[in-house]
C-alpha cells in the first residue's frame, strides 16, 4: 500500500478546465447555477462564513489549506465515541461470541479494514474532488448516478444509528428526558455544524474529541473491576461461522467510510506528502476503533452476570442504558460524563450530513443546482422520525444498517482502487478533473455497473442478515457478503474495463 501511495502525483492543473469550472468561485458558489430562489439567501450566508461551493471540484489555486494533520484530528474525532462502542458491543450480544474471541477478530479486522478509508482520503487533496464526483473516472457520469444514490441512503443510515445511540444515553441522564427528546437534540447539534460547512466542520472536529477523551478513562475505570474474563458467564466456542459473520459486520462498519474520507480534504494542499495523509487518517480511523471496540465488547460481556448492567442493557437495545449502569457509583459527575458521551455523537453525525448533501447534489445536474445547506435541512427532517422508530430495536437496526451498507461500499471500493491502481497505475495526474461531468469523455461506466451488479450475484447467496439468509450462509459460512461482493466486483471491472478501453480508447 505505502509503495502505491508514493507513486501518486499531486493533482493536475486546471488551467485546461473550461471557463464554466471557475463561474461564480470567486464567491465561493461553485460551477453550479443555483436555483433563483436560493441566490439571495446564499450571498447571505456566505457573508456568515457559511460554505456554499457545491460538487465542483476545486481548483488546485484554492486547495490551500498545509496542515495535513488535520486529517488526523478530523477522524479521530469522529470515530472516537459510542458508535464504535455498539459495534464492538455486538460481538457478544448479537453474535453471541466470547470476550476473547470478539477481541481478537476485532484487532485483526481494524488493523486491515481501516487502510480502505485511509487510502481513500488522498482523492480529496490530489484532485479536489468529492467522492461521488471522482467515482466518475470509473463509473462515467451516468453510472456515478448509483453510487451516489446508494450513498444518500447509507449517510442517513449512518446518522440514525448515531442519532439513536446519543438519544439513548442523553435520555439515560435525566428521568425528564426520553429517547425522543435526546435524539432531537442529538439532531440539532449536527445540523447546526453541517449547515456551516466544511471549514467550521474542520474546526468544530479538532476539538470535539475532547469530552470523549475524558470520558474513555473515567468509564474504563469504573468499570475495570467487572472486566475480568475469568468472572465473565461462559458460552460455547464460537463456530468460524459466527466469526466470520462479526468480522464481516465490523468490517461493513469501517470499510463504508471510504465513500465519505475524499470530502473532506477538497481544500487542502494537492502537493502534500499522499503518505504522510495516509498515515495521519489511518491513525485517526485504528485508534478510536480499537478503543471503542473492545471495551464495547468488554462491557457487553460483563452485563450477562452483573444484574444492574443487564437491566439498563435492556436486551441490548439501549446503549445509553448500559452506559449509565456503569457510570452509576458515580453518582451526579457519572450523569455528566454520560452527557460528555452522548454529545460525542454529533462528531459522527455532522460529516455524515453534510456528505449526504453532497452526494445528492451528484446524482442529477438539476440537484446540482439546490444549495448544499439545503439538504442538510432535509436530512434532519428525515432523520428524526426514522431515528425515532428505529431506536425500538437498536441492534437489529445496528446490523441491518451497517451490514448493507458495506455490502455495496465494498463493491463500490473495489472497483474505484482497479481503476485507480492497475488502469491509471496510481498517477493522479491521468485524471482529467476538466472533464468531471462530460459525459463523452468520461468512461462509459458500462463495465462499472456489469461489475457492480455481477457482486450482488454472489454478495446476496451470500448475505446473512435477520430478514434474509442466503444459500451459501446458510451451508455454514455465516455472513461472508463483503468478502465476495469485493472479489467478484474487482475481477469483473478488470476484464470488463479491458475491454471497454479497447471499444472506446481513451476514455
Amino acid at each position: 500500500m505505502t509503495s502505491d501511495i508514493e507513486k501518486s502525483e499531486s493533482a493536475p492543473s486546471m488551467d485546461r478546465a473550461d471557463d464554466r469550472v471557475n463561474d461564480g468561485d470567486e464567491k465561493g458558489i461553485g460551477q453550479e447555477k443555483q436555483l433563483g430562489i436560493f441566490r439571495n439567501l446564499t450571498e447571505r450566508l456566505m457573508k456568515y462564513g457559511v460554505e456554499t461551493h457545491g460538487i465542483t471540484p476545486i481548483p488546485v489555486e484554492q486547495r490551500t489549506e498545509t496542515r495535513t494533520h488535520q486529517f488526523f484530528w478530523l477522524w479521530f474525532s469522529v470515530n472516537f465515541n459510542i458508535l464504535a462502542f455498539s459495534s464492538g458491543s455486538a460481538g457478544p450480544a448479537f453474535f453471541g461470541l466470547g470476550l476473547n474471541s470478539s477481541l481478537l477478530t476485532m484487532l485483526v479486522v481494524d488493523l486491515l479494514t481501516c487502510i480502505v478509508p485511509a487510502y481513500f482520503a488522498i482523492f480529496g487533496p490530489k484532485l479536489g474532488t468529492r467522492g461521488m464526483v471522482q467515482c466518475r473516472f470509473s463509473w462515467g457520469l451516468w453510472g456515478g448516478v448509483i453510487p451516489s444514490i446508494l450513498n444518500v441512503f447509507s449517510m442517513q443510515g449512518f446518522l440514525i444509528l448515531n442519532c439513536i445511540i446519543g438519544g439513548q444515553t442523553l435520555a439515560a441522564t435525566s428521568n425528564k428526558l426520553d429517547d425522543t427528546l435526546g435524539i432531537v437534540i442529538i439532531g440539532v447539534i449536527s445540523l447546526v455544524v453541517c449547515f456551516c460547512g466544511y471549514r467550521i466542520l474542520h474546526w468544530f472536529e479538532n476539538y470535539a474529541w475532547v469530552p470523549s477523551v475524558i470520558a474513555f478513562p473515567i468509564l474504563l475505570g469504573l468499570a475495570g473491576k467487572h472486566l475480568n474474563p475469568s468472572t465473565m458467564p461462559s458460552v460455547p466456542a464460537p463456530s468460524p461461522a459466527m466469526i466470520l459473520s462479526f468480522a464481516s459486520f465490523l468490517s461493513s462498519s469501517v470499510i463504508s467510510w471510504c465513500t465519505v474520507t475524499p470530502d473532506y480534504g477538497v481544500y487542502h494542499d494537492s502537493k502534500a506528502s499522499s503518505v504522510k495523509m495516509f498515515v495521519y487518517v489511518y491513525l485517526g480511523f485504528v485508534l478510536p476503533f480499537l478503543a471503542w471496540h473492545m471495551l464495547g465488547a468488554a462491557l457487553a460481556a460483563a452485563a450477562l452476570g452483573i444484574p444492574s448492567w443487564q437491566s439498563g442493557f435492556d436486551g441490548g437495545n439501549n446503549m445509553g442504558g448500559l452506559l449509565d449502569a456503569v457510570l452509576s457509583p458515580a453518582g451526579g459527575f457519572g450523569k455528566f460524563v454520560l452527557v460528555l458521551i452522548a454529545l460525542s455523537t454529533s462528531c459522527a453525525c455532522a460529516p455524515t450530513m453534510y456528505t449526504f448533501g453532497t452526494s445528492f447534489m451528484s446524482i442529477h445536474p438539476f440537484f446540482a443546482r439546490v444549495p448544499r445547506y439545503i439538504f442538510a435541512i432535509v436530512s434532519e427532517a428525515l432523520l428524526i422520525p426514522l431515528a425515532i422508530v428505529g431506536a425500538r430495536t437498536f441492534y437489529n437496526t445496528l446490523v441491518d444498517i451497517l451490514s448493507v451498507i458495506g455490502y455495496w461500499s465494498t463493491a463500490f471500493g473495489a472497483i474505484v482502487l482497479v481503476e485507480h491502481i492497475y488502469f491509471r497505475q496510481c498517477r493522479f495526474s491521468s485524471y482529467d478533473i476538466s472533464q468531471w461531468d462530460n459525459v463523452s469523455l468520461l468512461p462509459p461506466g458500462i463495465a462499472a455497473v456489469l461489475a457492480f451488479c455481477g457482486a450482488f450475484g454472489i454478495i446476496v447467496p451470500s448475505m446473512q442478515q435477520t430478514w434474509y439468509t442466503g444459500p451459501i450462509a446458510k451451508a455454514g459460512t455465516g455472513d461472508i457478503g463483503i468478502f465476495t461482493g469485493a472479489v467478484v466486483a474487482a475481477v469483473l471491472y478488470f476484464v470488463l474495463r479491458f475491454i471497454e478501453k479497447r471499444i472506446w480508447p481513451g476514455r
